[in-house]
């Protein structure tokens, strides 16, 4: 098991150390190309380049590359405090078919002594008088870094738009098992926060994926849209690997949501994160 960053809180010179190597090598933010002001040397730059692999299958945007552009977790960063998820959710207006960049437009809406709470506005970044979708979160810090950390270089993936990408889900490691469930594999130092626990970002992506192979089923298409998502952070992932279990529910209109929850198969099977996705099709996303 990798190292918790919090046990080096009375050394700063290597906290700093581990969070520039930890921050650096996570895959979240680099690969859809996310960049955070907050903790990145460099100019502000709120938008993400939409690619391919960003898309559903009725052509709008996924539901967790929304949610891993705009965490909302209260705008903790980890030079002030050691952030973790407690609840985020998703309300698409507009599925975002055709659009090229997104701009997320970021909220703090309170800041505790441990809870945070921030939502955004997600627009078309060439066009911001259209609104893609809004999003809210929670987020407590769990611990406190030594003072005196800096912003650092960012560490961006150069990843070029064409159709042999690979799905999200390949590249974060989810696969579907033999037993029919989606699962990620035990944790690596890729797709760890600094405190050693699944970051929100693979999670984003192994739920959605699960939740859509579930809605395709249903539907008999895989030409659908999300249209929101509500996500709870129960308990850290610790071990892996990290199993998605699904429960579709037909609604009105071919609209279908699927319930899903992750266990952490090497910690005792536990929860540790729950939520729902709403998905419909292409007709009655336009609808």
């Amino acid at each position: 098991m990798m190292r918790d960053i919090r046990e080096l809180a009375d050394s700063p010179q290597d906290y700093a150390e581990e969070l520039r190597r930890r921050w650096g090598g996570l895959l979240s933010y680099r690969y859809i190309g996310r960049s955070y002001a907050q903790m990145d040397l460099g100019p502000e730059d709120n938008t993400v380049a939409i690619r391919r692999d960003m898309r559903a299958g009725a052509g709008g945007l996924l539901l967790a590359v929304l949610g891993i552009a705009s965490p909302e977790g209260g705008h903790m960063s980890d030079l002030e405090a050691v952030p973790n998820p407690v609840i985020h959710s998703c309300q698409v207006v507009d599925p975002g078919v055709g659009v090229s960049r997104i701009e997320i437009v970021s909220e703090e809406l309170k800041r505790g002594r441990q809870m945070g709470y921030s939502r955004s506005k997600i627009v078309d970044a060439d066009n911001p008088a259209r609104v893609l979708a809004l999003t809210e979160g929670q987020g407590i810090s769990i611990g406190v870094p030594p003072d005196g950390l800096q912003r650092m270089p960012a560490n961006p993936l150069d990843i070029v738009d064409s159709p042999e990408l690979p799905p999200l889900w390949e590249v974060f490691g989810a696969r579907l098992r033999t037993d029919g469930r989606w699962a990620l594999p035990e944790l690596s130092v890729d797709v760890a926060s600094p405190d050693a626990a699944l970051h929100i970002g693979p999670q984003f992506v192994a739920l959605e994926t699960a939740a859509i192979h579930r809605a395709a089923a249903v539907a008999s298409t895989t030409h659908l849209h999300g249209v929101s998502s509500h996500v709870m952070f129960v308990a850290r992932g610790k071990v892996g690997p990290f199993r998605v279990e699904t429960e579709p529910l037909p609604g009105a209109g071919g609209r279908i949501a699927v319930r899903v929850t992750m266990h952490d198969e090497g910690a005792g099977d536990r929860l540790i994160t729950v939520g729902s996705y709403l998905f419909a099709g292409a007709d009655q996303a336009a609808d």
